[in-house]
């Protein structure tokens, strides 16, 4: 169950839209980029940006901020365009990332991109980076949290469940992990290349509070994120929200297709993906409509 209202979702679901259709944008200024699995968590990208972080544009180093660390750094095609149209950086940016001489690489640098709290691309960093974050919330007796995003081939990285296995061990409860169970990776299904099922199974057994989610269902998600900011009052169990997604999620064509983990778009595809992403918000607005309280 969430706590959205209608109206609230709906402008999740617009803001999604915008974002969406940015990161095409951006992956045309680019030259190319990680199309799919940036779309695929584009939907909780949004949902944490304009509803759940605490954060300050005007004071990006804020001690008492939320912080967010999206482990699968290669879908920084669409975290760019989250903290430039926020507000962190100019929009302008977008126009040169990963171009030579540009501050935004293809895997964001957190000392060259303002709003990013680690450097991350080199897969199985993240979650560690994560556990250290949220325990140093609770050592100092601070309120906020630390929301870390994976994505399903990363965790072939055993660094991961060493992470995992930490914040069990503290109770870091104040720590959420999602995972972005968009089931491909670049070489193939992840079922194929390493096999993850059963992975619910596998975080309930690794100490954590398990709920998986479809994690391009923005009332879905939500709710998921509700329970677990809930339950990180108290020390206990921490959440993992496996969020069950479709790679390059909004654009039909190359949904569910791991040969668009990374990819090129020339005028006639970027014309007809645009089509597809209209059609997609008009179908996620009319759910909205009939879910939405």
């Amino acid at each position: 169950m969430h706590d959205l209202t209608k109206s609230e979702w709906l402008a999740l679901e617009k803001k999604a839209y915008e974002l969406r259709k940015l990161t095409l944008q951006t992956t045309v200024w680019a030259g190319s980029g990680h199309l799919g699995g940036g779309m695929s968590i584009l939907d909780l990208l949004t949902v944490l940006y304009h509803k759940y972080l605490n954060i300050r544009v005007e004071e990006p180093q804020w001690e008492d901020r939320d912080r967010f660390i999206l482990s699968k750094g290669h879908a920084a095609i669409a975290y760019a365009p989250v903290l430039c149209d926020k507000g962190f950086n100019p929009v302008e940016m977008l126009k040169t990332f990963n171009l030579s001489g540009s501050k935004m690489g293809m895997h964001l640098d957190s000392n060259k991109v303002v709003g990013v709290d680690a450097s991350t691309g080199s897969l199985g960093h993240g979650v560690s980076i994560a556990a250290g974050t949220a325990l140093a919330a609770k050592l100092m007796g601070k309120d906020y949290l630390t929301y870390v995003a994976t994505g399903d081939g990363e965790l072939g990285e055993g660094s991961n469940w060493e992470g995992f296995m930490t914040l069990n061990h503290y109770q870091l409860s104040n720590c959420i992990v999602f995972i972005d169970r968009n089931h491909c990776m670049i070489d193939g299904p992840t079922e194929d290349v390493m096999k993850l099922e059963p992975l619910a199974d596998k975080m309930t057994a690794f100490g954590f509070n398990t709920v998986t989610v479809d994690g391009n269902n923005i009332g879905e998600l939500c709710g998921a994120i509700d329970a677990a900011v809930e339950r990180s009052k108290e020390p206990c169990a921490p959440t993992c929200i496996i969020m069950d997604t479709k790679k390059g999620a909004g654009v039909k064509t190359i949904e569910g297709d791991y040969l668009w983990h990374y990819g090129a778009i020339d005028d006639a595809l970027f014309e007809k993906f645009n089509k597809e992403l209209s059609e997609d918000y008009k179908a996620r607005c009319e759910r909205a409509e009939k879910e939405g309280k």
